[in-house]
């Protein structure tokens, strides 16, 4: 599956598999996908390849662990605060 993916898409595609899933399958299944983020773009293969879990349970197992190994360009701006100022 080659595309390209926004970050508020992926549960939809991950709604597609079958579970449990591995987390093999599942990085081969996006090795081809990039995941568009707020600042720049990653592979998404290797970001699942990275999560801790080795079996995902459901769709939304996939986007929780996907979502611990996010690098920080994924969302806002980098190093943006929510105050405390």
């Amino acid at each position: 599956m080659e595309s390209e993916l926004k970050l508020n898409t992926l549960l939809e595609q991950f709604e597609t598999f079958e579970y449990p899933l591995d987390r093999e399958t599942a990085a081969a299944s996006f090795e081809r996908s990039t995941l568009l983020l707020a600042d720049g773009e990653t592979n998404l293969g290797t970001l699942i390849e990275q999560a801790r879990t080795s079996t995902f349970t459901s769709p939304e197992d996939l986007f929780v662990e996907l979502q611990t190994v996010l690098p920080l360009e994924a969302v806002g701006e980098p190093g943006q605060s929510d105050g405390d100022a």
